[in-house]
């Protein structure tokens, strides 16, 4: 190997270090990306070491002319599917043996209801389960577009469909979420 030789091919070619250092240089933008999708901050956590677990057992297969963070977004992106199905698979059996109901969510809590929280906060958390809820062939693009910045043509390429479809899917999930936040897509709040 060339001293010259890129972190993103040595990485590709197993070496520990070079990984890591894309790692670091990753994280915080895959963390804030993973907990926009699935809206809570440990699980997102959670997603995110199984994102960085799967890239490291895939690393042989990363093709280094590619961007890695595209290759790493779109291993995080299937780990965030692979949460949302485990989330609705416990919704159903949560359902099913009746622990929604309010019983079986009581929790022995002497502490002080939440009304001290500010509106900024009421309305940040009203958009992230709005966003949680949507499906997931709609959040993916909105978020990647919206939030992260990634063009069509990046975001068609992380998820293997065409920069039209993207460009559907993204005014779609804006549509639902503006539905979902009681106001019409062309609402500036």
């Amino acid at each position: 190997m060339g001293a010259r030789e890129s972190i993103e091919v040595r990485a590709a070619a197993g070496d520990r270090a070079a990984f890591t250092a894309l790692m670091s240089s990753t994280k915080a933008d895959l963390y804030r990306f993973v907990r926009r999708y699935v809206g809570d901050g440990a699980e997102a956590h959670d997603v995110l070491q199984e994102a960085y677990a799967s890239a490291w057992l895939a690393i042989r297969r990363y093709d280094p002319t590619r961007p890695f963070d595209v290759w790493l977004r779109s291993i995080a992106l299937n780990k965030c599917r692979d949460w949302s199905r485990r989330r609705a698979v416990r919704r159903v059996v949560r359902g099913v043996m009746g622990l929604d109901t309010a019983e079986a969510t009581a929790v022995g809590d002497d502490a002080p209801a939440p009304e001290a929280r500010l509106d900024d906060q009421r309305k940040v958390a009203r958009l992230q389960r709005a966003l949680s809820d949507l499906p997931d062939t709609l959040k993916a693009p909105l978020l990647l577009a919206t939030l992260e910045g990634w063009s069509h043509a990046e975001i068609a390429s992380m998820l293997r469909i065409t920069p039209k479809a993207v460009e559907t899917r993204i005014a779609r999930g804006r549509k639902q979420l503006a539905e979902r936040l009681g106001r019409t897509p062309d609402d500036d709040a």
